[in-house]
């Protein structure tokens, strides 16, 4: 079992996966379940993420969604993973998370991103703004103010919103989230899960720039989320089974070949031709696979090597109970109390 210090705060980052066979409300009737399974385990978050046109993932309308987990559940923080805000004008993701918070009080997160969080024809079907690092900071920062104490003479007002303090976080993959993040004093959360690439410059550039007395700051020193896929099994075999869904996964979103989650494999030679098998093999972001003792030490391991706050965990399943299975045992092997 990994040390006190090693035993960061565990959260799940959820998509609304969707697999071979399933309707899009099959979908989201899962994804509910496991938030409130996670809940009962003892994980500090269940964030969802917006993603558009996406046939695997039914997660495009996040702030719905939220508040139906919210509402079917008791303690668990429930927030964006994120909001894509070159999607959005400031003032309306505001209103919506505002919104959420004062109908489920201080149990609401906003993570905020700049990519659009989907292909680029349906990016410039959706798409407000360009994401450029400058008029991005400019937009949190003005969503911040949204969210903050009411303004004397404000004309445009976020209501409501005002007033609800939403605690913002965030997201990025590269150096430059990490310097807005630095900027506006807020939390960090590095999409490590998928793009590990950059994590080193980024989280020493947060670090060595983090401006506590922002007026935006949401925490007073540099805070580190990072998220991992991990999947855990009884056996290390079974693991290895199960996690062909994400590798076939992987090699659909590469290829431009999307569809929902396919069942796992015992040869991926078997349903891959032979330029794509080793592609396959290859994975895209920091993952632990295995046992519950192999997963909790590796997740340990990397937490440790990085400093980290807290842990964020995606784990994708064709068989949505087995996921959950993987955050049952996770959970046990880290030490989590529900």
């Amino acid at each position: 079992m990994p040390t006190d210090r090693r035993r960061v705060p565990l959260s799940v980052l959820d998509l609304a996966p969707r697999s071979q066979g399933m309707t899009p409300a099959d979908a989201i009737r899962e994804s509910l379940l496991t938030a409130q399974e996670v809940e009962r385990l003892g994980y500090r978050r269940f964030w969802m993420a917006e993603h558009h046109g996406a046939v695997g993932f039914m997660s495009s309308a996040t702030a719905v969604l939220l508040a139906h987990v919210a509402e079917n559940t008791e303690r668990i923080r429930v927030g964006a993973g994120g909001v894509m805000l070159p999607n959005h004008s400031p003032l309306m993701v505001a209103e919506y998370y505002g919104t959420l918070a004062t109908v489920y009080g201080d149990r609401i997160d906003l993570g905020l991103g700049r990519a659009p969080g989907t292909d680029p024809l349906t990016a410039a079907a959706l798409q407000r703004g360009t994401g450029s690092l400058d008029t991005f900071a400019q937009d949190v920062a003005e969503l911040a103010g949204y969210l903050g104490d009411p303004r004397e003479g404000a004309r445009v007002r976020a209501l409501p919103g005002e007033g609800t303090r939403v605690p913002l976080w965030m997201l990025g993959s590269s150096t430059g989230g990490a310097q807005v993040a630095a900027l506006l004093g807020l939390p960090f959360s590095f999409a490590s899960h998928f793009a590990p690439q950059a994590m080193g410059d980024a989280l020493r550039i947060y670090r060595e720039n983090f401006r506590a007395e922002a007026p935006t700051a949401q925490v007073d020193r540099p805070t580190v989320m990072a998220g991992a896929v991990a999947l855990v099994a009884p056996t290390q075999e079974e693991a290895e089974y199960l996690f062909t869904t994400n590798r076939l996964m992987s090699v659909r979103i590469r290829t431009g070949q999307p569809a929902p989650l396919d069942p796992p494999v015992h040869d991926l030679a078997e349903v891959l031709p032979p330029r794509l098998v080793d592609a396959a093999r290859e994975t895209m972001g920091v993952h632990a696979v295995g046992t519950p003792e192999v997963v909790a030490d590796e997740l340990a391991a990397f937490a440790e090597e990085h400093d980290l706050d807290e842990l964020i965990i995606a784990t994708y399943t064709y068989d949505p109970e087995l996921r959950r299975r993987s955050f049952r045992l996770l959970a046990e092997a880290w030490g989590l109390g529900g």
